[in-house]
């Protein structure tokens, strides 16, 4: 998993149709180093069934985890957003 934080949304009005409705979000990602997060200059694009907003700090998933969210639709993803970070404890 990746954490995260939003630093932006994307919007597509053209895409493909089992997208339709899908929130897509900008995600810069984070690392962590002797217990300080440091961001760093790596971002992507997630797709967000979660309700994830500019600001919150954000658990992605990529690969085949992320075409998973949704088991009815095959869909064309490589990163989505599933859950959303309360606190870090390090």
């Amino acid at each position: 998993m990746i954490i995260g934080k939003i630093i932006g949304s994307v919007w597509a009005t053209r895409k493909e149709t089992t997208l339709t409705g899908a929130k897509f979000l900008i995600v810069q990602k984070e690392t962590i180093e002797n217990t300080k997060v440091l961001y760093n200059s790596d971002i992507l694009v997630a797709v967000d069934q979660i309700g994830a907003g500019k600001g919150d700090r954000v658990l992605v998933t990529s690969g085949s985890s992320a075409v998973s969210i949704n088991p009815d639709k095959n869909l064309p993803i490589d990163a989505a957003i599933v859950g959303i970070i309360d606190s870090l404890d390090l």
